[in-house]
């Protein structure tokens, strides 16, 4: 048996948490709209849990990837945020996704900033990029503001075009600004 442990961090505004069977409701609301194909969806319930399975699954296979994303105040779930890297990506990728209600409240930047920051203190995934849809105007002014670059206009992955987007590197000198625990 594969025995893993998933850190949880705290930022000012939100706990990144292990995935939870509770997130599924939430999850599969969300891949049933529009929104989210610009990662992976729509999806069924079958695909949500699919995805919620994997999730755990990356954490046991690579020792890292996304946590979901608590906001402290509501103690609500509301996305998802961390590091990706499965058969199909050039490298690991940082990732985010907010739940719609989540929008505009700074917590996408506040929980990749925290994600990109560990990774690069307890990982080794320093200087990382982002995959893009070109369409994905909203990821694209975060990426921005996370201090990212565009590094390739014309990039595919699984099949789609998309932007790579490399983040700059942490300065491992810097103290940590989030407290950082682990568990589940």
């Amino acid at each position: 048996m594969t025995s893993f442990t998933i850190p949880t961090i705290e930022t000012e505004r939100l706990t990144l948490r292990a995935p939870h069977l509770d997130d599924l409701p939430a999850m599969t609301a969300f891949f049933a709209t529009k929104r989210s194909h610009m990662v992976g969806g729509p999806k069924d319930p079958l695909g949500s849990w699919d995805s919620l399975a994997k999730r755990l699954g990356h954490w046991a296979l690579n020792g890292f990837g996304l946590w979901h994303l608590t906001e402290k105040s509501s103690r609500s779930f509301v996305g998802w945020a961390g590091m990706i890297n499965v058969p199909g990506w050039q490298e690991p990728e940082l990732g985010w996704t907010l739940m719609e209600q989540a929008e505009g409240k700074g917590l996408a930047f506040e929980a990749a900033q925290a994600a990109r920051a560990y990774a690069a203190r307890h990982q080794g995934l320093n200087g990382v990029i982002s995959y893009i849809a070109h369409a994905n105007g909203r990821s694209r002014t975060l990426a921005e503001r996370l201090g990212a670059t565009l590094e390739q206009q014309d990039a595919e992955l699984l099949g789609k075009r998309a932007q790579i987007w490399r983040h700059p590197q942490i300065d491992l000198s810097e103290p940590v600004l989030t407290s950082e625990r682990t568990g589940q």
